[in-house]
């Protein structure tokens, strides 16, 4: 269960007591709303909760009524030098309270004055709501423990997208070589906490350090790519409103800085990978190795939901450092609350007198880690996002016209399923090949998923149901046609809407490689639709359904190097009439899909009448890609990529002849067809 906030309250520890007095008069003074009279009644209590900065209640009364305060201050004795900084953490709750959504306390006055209370202070507005002190969330429902990760998820998110130059913080620190600074500046604390004879430095930590500073990230380097990092970011620094789901107060600013805003990521999901509770001996196993209690997501679940919210991309390949960096850091905070503790100064009192064991517990966790052959999907899962978008279509509750139905979130789970289970694990061979002198040929496991995509009933997904419709009069009236009554089906999708198929669309979106293993990527969903519409029967049996088949591939062939083709009116190729057969002559460049070696067919649009109305000197016409006169010249870059094997190329038609029958729906229908092609 969660704690309120006013369940974590106590006596005030003897080390951290003050003179409540001067407090008094400095607040009667300085904070707004304040009683300036003598208050009937003035007390203090201390928060149990926390390690760092000791944080007081103060509760006034006046004339019947009570007004609360909180005061963070830092704590008495010898202090590592840059920690405990209660001034920054007033400059960013007050940046982030005045100029943005995120969630905190309001904050009134700080004071530099050490004569006031001993030591600095600020004083803040006090949230009752719910902290939750175990990331196990018992008891409670499943529903409420998966939204409430949601919410912590997306609360960093937010925070991770604020613009810091624009609210002041822009010198708050520096964005670039985060992590590198951070390992120098945690270990010399961690060797400043374990100077004491009764507490020795851990070898294994001194070496973890090394290893960190051997594997940061290519990224951290960039101050680009720096943002406000909490520094402290977990599910316990969070307050949560009384009854609903929703966080209403980040705490705990001390560690805040700018820099790179993954480590928070990490640090949130400690509780996935190692239990650290100082009420226990020692740190245990988290609860990825334990079991994940029902209803909170996975690790991969929580950072898809984070990524999804805030745009960064997977961490895969850097999330071991980012979690080892984590507990290395956790393991230098605790040694400093040893060290305290020690000292008898300590804010979370005889809690921390477990602090010194759990701190090289974390070293040895982080080496476990380390050792791991694989920490994270090299994709996101099948992300919390999407299920429990979707879930709220399954509860029998939802209406209206953009809801899916129960077949199309059927078909949408097994999609995903297919992608995670087959098409991921095989995207790294595939962009080997596509990167290897090898790359214009075609993966053999690629045809391999073809097929097993076909028997899932996951190919041609993007067939509408009109289309699917006319191919079955067309093509299956029992005459001619070249794929047997009990295949038919299969090769026209799932009859779906547009809308339908935008659900399955995003899972698609992905991977660069399902669209084109599930025969739903361009050019072909564009071509076939053509071909279906505006082809005759022929054009339909010798093209369409090898196509659909997916045992062919095609290009469509339009921009020109010497026009502006976005104005397809510009266009220059040309398509002359001579006798039963047409004479094409021209030069067209990114014309996509005619790399691929699976491409038999290319559509060429082109000027068959140069004097008509300029809408009307178009047409569009089938040519065969290995008909005599037809040169694919080279590959093209896209944004720095040729993306093998499919290729946008430069094709020259030299009197390229084809029969007349090849010209779709007539002569100068070219912008009819476009009008069609080009938006569906």
């Amino acid at each position: 269960m969660a704690s309120h906030t006013s369940a974590l309250l106590r006596q005030v520890q003897v080390a951290h007591q003050f003179d409540y007095d001067s407090l008094l008069r400095y607040a009667s003074v300085h904070v707004p709303g304040f009683p300036s009279s003598a208050p009937s009644s003035f007390t203090v209590k201390q928060f149990g909760h926390g390690q760092s900065n000791p944080t007081f209640l103060l509760e006034v009364e006046n004339g019947g009524f009570v007004k609360r305060y909180v005061v963070r201050k830092k704590p008495p004795g010898k202090l590592l030098q840059s920690a405990h900084a209660v001034d920054r953490e007033y400059q960013v709750l007050r940046a982030l309270g005045e100029s943005t959504k995120v969630p905190v306390p309001k904050v009134f006055c700080l004071c530099r004055d050490a004569s006031v209370i001993g030591t600095d202070f600020y004083v803040m507005e006090y949230l009752e709501g719910r902290i939750f002190i175990d990331p196990k969330l018992p008891g409670l429902a499943p529903e409420r423990r998966g939204a409430i990760y949601r919410e912590t998820a997306k609360v960093l998110a937010a925070l991770h997208s604020v613009d810091v130059d624009a609210i002041g913080l822009g010198i708050y620190g520096r964005r670039d070589n985060y992590c590198k600074r951070q390992v120098e500046r945690w270990t010399k604390q961690y060797i400043a906490s374990t100077c004491d004879s009764r507490y020795p430095s851990n070898p294994k930590m001194l070496e973890l350090a090394q290893w960190l500073l051997q594997h940061i990230p290519s990224e951290d380097s960039s101050r680009a790519s720096g943002g406000i990092v909490h520094g402290d970011f977990r599910i316990d620094n969070i307050v949560f409103h009384p009854n609903e789901d929703r966080v209403i107060g980040i705490l705990d600013w001390e560690l805040s800085t700018l820099g790179n805003q993954m480590t928070d990521v990490a640090y949130s999901c400690m509780a996935y990978n190692v239990d650290i509770n100082l009420e226990n001996q020692q740190a245990g196993k988290g609860f990825e190795l334990t079991g994940i209690p029902e209803g909170i997501p996975s690790q991969a679940e929580f950072l898809a939901e984070y990524c999804s919210a805030s745009g960064k991309p997977w961490p895969a390949s850097v999330w071991k450092f980012y979690v080892a960096f984590a507990m290395f850091r956790g393991a230098a905070i605790f040694a400093g609350i040893y060290s305290r503790w020690l000292m008898g100064n300590a804010s979370g009192g005889e809690r921390a007198r477990n602090s010194g064991k759990q701190a090289n517990d974390l070293v040895d966790f982080a080496w476990a880690y380390i050792a791991k052959k694989s920490v994270l999907p090299d994709h996101p899962a099948s992300d919390l996002i999407a299920r429990d978008y979707m879930k709220q279509f399954g509860d029998g509750n939802a209406s209206g016209r953009f809801v899916p139905s129960k077949r199309v979130l059927t078909l949408r789970n097994k999609l995903i399923k297919f992608v995670e289970d087959h098409i991921y694990p095989m995207e790294n061979e595939f962009y080997k090949l596509a990167q290897s002198p090898s790359r214009w040929t075609v993966h053999p496991e690629e045809e391999r998923l073809k097929e097993l995509a076909k028997k899932e009933g996951l190919w041609n997904l993007w067939i509408p149901f009109d289309s699917a419709e006319r191919a079955r009069k067309l093509l299956f009236d029992g005459s001619g046609h070249m794929i047997s009554n009990g295949e038919h089906d299969q090769f026209l999708g799932a009859g779906l809407s547009n809308l339908e198929y935008g659900y399955l669309c995003e899972i698609m979106g992905r991977s660069i490689w399902a669209p084109q293993v599930l025969n739903c990527g361009a050019p072909d969903t564009g071509n076939m639709e053509v071909l279906l519409r505006y082809g005759n029967k022929e054009h339909l049996l010798e093209w369409l359904v090898p196509l659909l088949q997916g045992k062919i591939r095609s290009g469509f062939a339009m921009t020109e190097p010497q026009v502006a083709s976005s104005d397809a009116t510009n266009i220059e190729c040309s398509i002359r009439r001579e006798g039963d057969s047409y004479i094409i002559n021209g030069r067209k460049w990114w014309t996509s899909g005619a790399m691929d070696p699976r491409c038999k067919v290319l559509i060429v649009m082109g000027k068959t009448d140069f004097t008509a109305a300029s809408h009307k000197q178009q047409s569009m016409i089938l040519v065969d890609i290995h008909t005599p006169g037809v040169h694919i010249k080279r590959p093209l870059m896209v944004f720095g990529f040729d993306d093998a094997p499919h290729g946008h190329a430069e094709v020259v038609f030299d009197n390229v002849r084809v029969p007349a029958k090849n010209i779709l729906l007539g002569e100068g229908r070219g912008f009819e067809i476009a009008q069609v092609s080009w938006c569906t």
